[in-house]
């Protein structure tokens, strides 16, 4: 199964924790590890508030891997 978000990548990239993430997005620390190893997906109106708090574009949080 392909990953189908690099929010965990991207989280490392910028020296953020989980922790920090979940507090930001106003979301469970569970649900923030399953978007991180790819067990569920946020929708589409939270991606957009994940990519403006982590400072990037959306479509770098979608993007496969293997394509960068």
């Amino acid at each position: 199964m392909t990953d189908l978000n690099q929010i965990k990548l991207v989280l490392v990239r910028k020296k953020r924790t989980g922790k920090w993430f979940a507090e930001q997005v106003g979301k469970s620390n569970c649900t923030v590890s399953k978007w991180c190893s790819n067990v569920a997906q946020p929708d589409l109106h939270t991606l957009e508030k994940i990519a403006q708090l982590l400072e990037v574009d959306k479509r770098e949080l979608l993007m496969p891997s293997e394509l960068k």
